[in-house]
């Protein structure tokens, strides 16, 4: 790939951005076996791979391939998103709604309460808010808090997927909860943002970007819900070609992203969930056809996740390697005691991972800061790549300790198998 990069060098940057597509397909197929290997998610060694041969090391893909490859990244982002959605089903959010909303609820305020009031308390030292006036300190730490209440349900249904675990109660619970957060957090995002007058300085953000982000949190919503009513009649009338279908939802997603600026995530979410619980036997042929497909879509997904990881990132990352785990650690115990609230055990593994809605808010953080926006957001890329690199590993943990695990994985301690799986209680996700 090196000698390939040397000599086409001058070529057309879309003739280059397929070759490095191509690398990427093949090195990361070999970096999630060799994790494999030493006993670690695929996706782990997928998004290892992208970051080892992305522009942040070894430079083997360029930065503006992984730029041109953007679309793509859109694209295989949707597939998931919609596989992830169409797990969530009406019958278990009835069945489920009170331990489901304790979970949801335990697991977004108390990470953002921790995450908030220990930046706050550490703020004369911090680095983003070391000469910041105590109102602009308390933003950052109720942003960084708000972006800490976020999880990744990509990773969570790639994870799924790869260790057949998809009939346990507590990989059903965390999809779910991850995907309610989503919702959720957004809405809690631009509630933050509103606020932030009342104690910033002044012209220190621009609320109007809280009212942005929430509209396109509504429209992200409500053109996925279109698209999954349109994919269900078409899926309904023609009886073939399902994967063609899936295909065009990816590019309609990704097309529908580019121009109107929706949130990718929050619009495939709802298309996989509107088909699934109002087209229920045209949303199980779509299921069973992307599960067949699914590995390509998570390999090209991931490595380029992992190739988008800037140089400034690690660089970062280096410096202020202190502060990056005491924030991964506040937000892991956040997440355990909001785990702990709802009557839960294992479930906080896995929520660990972030993704791309971190990310999303992190982007328009730096645009509702003008003055320190950008170190916001760099703080934010961080962070989001350092929980989705433990955020499968965690995830695999609590599924090893709740007995859920198939195809080859088993529970070697009795003592943790016996344990209730998320909920005490009488409800569906009581015991395992």
């Amino acid at each position: 790939m090196a000698l390939f990069q040397q000599l086409t060098r001058a070529g057309p940057l879309e003739a280059r951005a397929t070759l490095a597509l191509g690398f990427l397909l093949l090195a990361a197929h070999l970096g999630g076996e060799l994790a494999k290997r030493f006993r670690l998610p695929r996706v782990t060694g997928y998004l290892v791979t992208g970051f080892v041969v992305g522009p942040a090391w070894l430079g083997l893909v360029r930065g503006d391939e992984v730029v041109a490859l953007g679309f793509i990244s859109d694209a295989a982002m949707a597939l998931i998103a919609f596989a992830a959605g169409s797990q969530l089903k009406l019958e278990m959010l009835r069945r489920d709604a009170v331990p489901l909303a304790r979970l949801s609820v335990g697991t977004m305020l108390f990470p953002l309460g921790l995450v908030a009031a220990v930046i706050l308390s550490v703020s004369p030292w911090f680095p983003l808010t070391v000469h910041q006036p105590l109102g602009d300190a308390l933003a950052v730490a109720l942003v960084l808090g708000t972006i800490a209440a976020a999880s990744s349900p990509s990773l969570t249904v790639a994870l799924i997927d790869e260790l057949d675990a998809g009939n346990g109660p507590v990989a059903r619970a965390v999809l779910g909860v991850s995907i309610v957060k989503d919702v959720l957090v957004v809405g809690l995002f631009a509630l933050v943002l509103g606020n932030v007058p009342l104690f910033a300085s002044p012209g220190a953000v621009d609320v109007t970007v809280a009212w942005t982000t929430l509209l396109r949190g509504a429209g992200s919503i409500s053109a996925g819900a279109a698209l999954g009513y349109v994919a269900s009649r078409y899926a309904r009338i023609v009886d073939r070609d399902t994967l063609l279908l899936l295909v065009a939802v990816a590019f309609l997603t990704a097309v529908a992203v580019r121009f109107s600026g929706i949130e990718t995530m929050l619009m495939a979410l709802t298309t996989g969930f509107y088909v699934a619980n109002f087209a229920p036997v045209e949303g199980e042929r779509l299921r069973g056809e992307l599960k067949r497909s699914a590995v390509p879509v998570y390999i090209v997904f991931f490595a380029l996740a992992g190739a988008a990881l800037q140089a400034e990132a690690v660089q970062l990352l280096m410096e202020n390697w202190t502060w990056v785990v005491l924030l991964v650690a506040l937000r892991a115990l956040g997440l355990r005691l909001g785990t702990r609230f709802a009557g839960g055990e294992h479930a906080w593994l896995g929520l660990v991972s972030q993704g791309g809605l971190a990310l999303a808010l992190g982007a328009a953080a730096r645009r509702a800061f003008p003055e320190w926006g950008v170190s916001l957001q760099a703080w934010t890329v961080v962070i989001v790549g350092v929980h989705e690199i433990i955020g499968p590993i965690c995830f695999r943990r609590a599924l090893r300790l709740t007995g859920e695990v198939t195809g080859g994985e088993h529970v070697t301690e009795k003592r943790d198998a016996d344990q209730p799986a998320l909920i005490s209680g009488g409800s569906g996700l009581s015991q395992r």
